[in-house]
């Protein structure tokens, strides 16, 4: 019985894989050149589940820049993407992902933290130089802590 995978397939799937666990590991490792590459330009961002503002098509640079001031004065922020479910058709795919973003940082000598979790739907498209996400849709399930920790965050910068 053949469940119609091809070695390309997999292959694809494993390099979409990559790009989706890159978003992580860029912005928590605060690598903006990383996580600017793993993009087409334009970008189309949803993050209306979390920010209530509505969906967007912004130039790369400027998504890169909101997220960098946005994350950029937590002490620390850890990332998980896990149970990506990706679908290929000829150069486009989708990748679902759960996810789980903590965000920390010490304020007047108190731990705090802030806990989200949802999934991504990323969609992509595979340009000469690699799969690059042109669609990021993030859905807020849950969320621990107080909001208020990305305003102190953001008076850091």
């Amino acid at each position: 019985m053949s469940n119609g995978l091809t070695i390309d397939t997999l292959i694809d799937r494993a390099e979409i894989s990559d790009v989706v666990l890159c978003y992580a590991t860029a912005v928590d490792t605060r690598d903006w050149a990383l996580y600017q590459s793993i993009f087409t330009e334009p970008l189309t961002v949803d993050f209306s589940s979390w920010s209530g503002d509505p969906e967007v098509t912004i130039p790369v640079s400027e998504w890169v820049d909101l997220v960098r001031k946005t994350l950029s004065g937590f002490d620390a922020t850890h990332h998980l993407s896990s149970n990506h479910v990706i679908s290929v058709s000829g150069d486009s795919a989708t990748c679902v992902s759960y996810m789980v973003a903590r965000h920390y940082l010490v304020d007047n000598g108190e731990r705090l933290m802030h806990t989200i979790g949802g999934y991504y739907t990323n969609q992509l498209i595979r340009k000469a130089d690699g799969w690059k996400i042109r669609h990021c849709t993030l859905k807020v399930t849950w969320e621990m802590g107080d909001r208020h920790l990305f305003d102190i965050a953001a008076r850091r910068i």
